[in-house]
């Protein structure tokens, strides 16, 4: 099926404003250093920024952005610490829910709508986030704080989610806690101190992976169509090995353009300094604070959860902070089900998380009885893991087709 051009002209939109972020974060670092402005400033333009780069791309449904933290803060101000992380993950939530249902099921009817509810699941995200980190003992932000950490123009369009104190601390240039003990040896701790490494080579390396998934993408996308698998003719002429062959292709096509726009993204936030996560035990900067993925242990993984570990890593972590850790009972199925409710109002979403479900019990079990009786010798080890690749590659396919097909009908048709 082709793109409509509508389509098509919103997702240029979002790459151009992408693009127009990453240079712009360049200048936010050069020209807005902490060691040569005050937080105010940089909260201010950075708050700024975001509004207008959403306002482009979305145009009046951007205020969705505002009502939704505008509500949420209300509630932080008015209800106590001991309740406010409820009620704020029932209304930023239910908010998202109201603004899925009505863009699929209203809006899309018959006409192209803008997929504004995207960036409103990052924002859900860090006001849930947040609302549980005051819960826990933190500091309650200001106004412009709160939005600055919401709507900042590096995460705005697609995020990734990060911890409120990181931004904080990037925005007012202390190092993080965890990162004082690898300071300088001769210099002062502090504000300001030590120099910053540079993020150039590492913004240079993720721009050359975008651009290598985006050719991916764009040249084998169409090649091996997901609505394939459920083609008639091609269930019926073509032998079972071969569709399990099909299958994994054509999932395995479908995630770089997720690798484009979460590497586009981190990028984004790496060229405004954003991301430094220490050093390595060579002494190289690590900027993987906020990344969303590594792309190598996807590919290779030889288990259900090493898969789910290293794809989407942000909202993995955002998931067990306010569920899988906190939930009293059947905290897999619970998590499992909040992370279909946030994906949004498709039936497919649900169709794979509730398998989700079923599957990692599964590979649980499986991994703690079987895997023993492979690590007697290295050659043992090998044919475990080439056999747990294959079976957790074919295992994530099967669960995920759902999630791309979006209907029940198609999907149910796949499952039999």
């Amino acid at each position: 099926m082709g793109i409509k051009p509508t389509n098509l002209a919103l997702q240029v939109n979002f790459v151009v404003c992408q693009l127009f972020a990453l240079l712009t974060a360049f200048g936010f670092r050069l020209y807005l250093h902490p060691s040569k402005t005050s937080p105010f400033v940089r909260h201010v333009v950075a708050t700024l920024l975001g509004f207008y780069f959403a306002l482009f791309c979305f145009g009046w449904y951007a205020l969705h952005f505002l009502v939704q933290s505008g509500l949420t803060y209300g509630i932080m101000i008015l209800t106590g610490v001991e309740h406010m992380h409820k009620y704020c993950l029932v209304v930023a939530l239910g908010y998202l829910s109201f603004c899925q249902i009505t863009r699929v099921y209203v809006f899309d009817y018959g006409m192209y709508s803008a997929d504004f509810t995207g960036p409103m699941m990052v924002i859900t995200q860090k006001i849930t986030s947040l609302t549980f980190e005051i819960h826990d003992g933190k500091r309650m932000p200001s106004l412009l704080e709160y939005f600055s950490y919401n709507c900042n123009f590096m995460g705005i369009l697609a995020g990734p989610t990060c911890s409120y104190n990181d931004y904080i601390a990037f925005i007012e240039g202390t190092p993080c806690r965890r990162h004082r003990d690898q300071q300088t040896n001769g210099k002062a701790n502090g504000r300001h101190k030590q120099a910053d490494p540079s993020p150039n080579i590492e913004v240079v390396r993720k721009l050359a992976t975008c651009f290598f998934s985006l050719m991916v993408f764009l040249s084998v996308c169409k090649v091996f169509p997901v609505e394939r698998n459920i083609d008639d003719d091609f269930i019926a002429t073509t032998p079972f090995y071969a569709q399990v062959v099909y299958l994994y292709l054509s999932m395995l096509t479908t995630r770089p353009k997720y690798y484009f726009v979460w590497t586009l993204a981190d990028a984004i936030n790496n060229a405004a300094g954003f991301g430094f996560n220490g050093y390595t035990s060579d002494g190289s900067p690590r900027w993987d604070l906020i990344s969303n993925l590594r792309i190598t242990d996807i590919e290779f993984a030889t288990s259900f959860k090493m898969f789910l570990d290293n794809w989407n890593i942000q909202t993995a972590h955002w998931l067990k902070r306010v569920c899988y850790e906190r939930c009293p009972y059947n905290p897999t199925a619970a998590t499992f089900i909040l992370s279909a409710m946030w994906h949004g109002a498709y039936p497919g979403y649900y169709l794979t998380f509730l398998t989700g479900i079923v599957v990692t019990l599964a590979a649980r079990a499986m991994r703690h009885n079987v895997r023993p009786h492979f690590l007697g010798s290295p050659s043992h080890k090998l044919v475990y893991d080439v056999i747990t690749w294959a079976g957790t590659q074919i295992a994530i396919c099967y669960t995920v087709v759902p999630f791309v097909l979006l209907s029940v009908g198609p999907s149910m048709k796949f499952y039999r």
